[in-house]
């Protein structure tokens, strides 16, 4: 009886020190079915509207009683439910009727309430600096959030731009290497925090928690990045490529259209100056690097030195 009873306990411990990370393991392998799923479904129904710009009224005003606001939801209601399976669709004010939780845990650690608008997500969607002899202002009307629930159980917030541009400036070859700087902003027509499990938790970003963004009107990208915590190292695009690749097999440098997805999503991963895995147009020896901060991309010189090195998991 004492040697069973040892023999049990033993189980136990060696039991209650492994099931954690199985556990662990398969929510991450769940999750990562789960993300991949999603966003093929997210392509081919983004593939099937002819525009993604124009959609609801968008109109400012001085007070809540002359401001009109549908852009998101009417993106929603009159575009995307239109090639997608979606059972619920809710406002900015009703976002827990959707599945989704109040806060988020981000990338970085913290807790945050869940953005109800566009500038809410990402500040620099409406900012006035100026510095060294440049003006980095930009502004655009704030938008307000709508969320929706589709048929396989996931929670989703759009935030939505109805004057997004059609113009992908990033497939244009830049007149000098670090003086082209292009605005990120303007191509954003759609963004979607998704929550994989409605709000049962861990509501963390990077498990549960992702984002998906659509550059341009038409001819649209959808990307939905899934980035790593950020290094901090002195290096050049090819030590940083060796980095990536070398960290984990499924892990790259992010493309550019990856970095303003990151860039986008501003609340909910931690960002900087960083580069991409992306060659400009005309120029093998340069990439893009993106001040996501500021939501400007620029040309850049491959070995040129740099500080921040951010992965993304494919």
């Amino acid at each position: 009886m004492a040697e069973i009873l040892l023999s049990l306990t033993i189980i136990g411990v060696v039991a209650a020190i492994t099931l954690p990370s199985l556990t662990g393991n398969i929510n991450e392998r769940t999750w990562n079915t789960q993300r991949k799923a999603l966003y093929a479904r997210f392509s081919q129904a983004i593939a099937l509207m002819p525009a993604l710009n124009g959609y609801g009224t968008l109109v400012e005003g001085n007070d809540s009683t002359s401001a009109v606001d549908t852009a998101a939801e009417t993106f929603v209601t009159d575009g995307l439910s239109k090639v997608l399976k979606i059972n619920n669709i809710c406002d900015s004010e009703h976002l827990a009727d959707c599945g989704i939780a109040s806060k988020f845990t981000t990338a970085a650690g913290s807790i945050i309430s869940v953005p109800k608008t566009l500038v809410e997500l990402n500040p620099y969607f409406d900012f006035s600096r100026s510095e060294n002899g440049y003006d980095w202002t930009y502004s655009q009307t704030d938008t307000k959030a709508a969320a929706f629930e589709t048929q396989n159980g996931e929670s989703i917030i759009a935030y939505y731009n109805p004057a997004c541009s059609a113009n992908n400036k990033f497939e244009e070859t830049p007149p000098a290497v670090g003086v082209y700087w292009i605005r990120t902003q303007p191509f954003m027509c759609a963004n979607f925090v998704y929550d994989l499990n409605g709000n049962k938790g861990p509501n963390t970003v990077g498990k549960d928690i992702g984002f998906m963004s659509v550059l341009f009107a038409t001819d649209s990208v959808v990307v939905a990045p899934n980035p790593t915590n950020a290094i901090y190292k002195s290096t050049d695009f090819y030590g940083a490529l060796k980095f990536c690749r070398e960290s984990d097999e499924n892990t790259r440098l992010p493309n550019v259209y990856e970095a303003a997805s990151m860039f986008y999503n501003y609340r909910l991963h931690p960002t900087g100056v960083f580069i991409t895995s992306t060659s400009v147009p005309d120029r093998p020896n340069q990439i893009y690097r993106f001040h996501a901060g500021l939501g400007y991309a620029q040309a850049y010189l491959k070995d040129a030195a740099i500080d921040d090195v951010y992965c993304v998991k494919r």
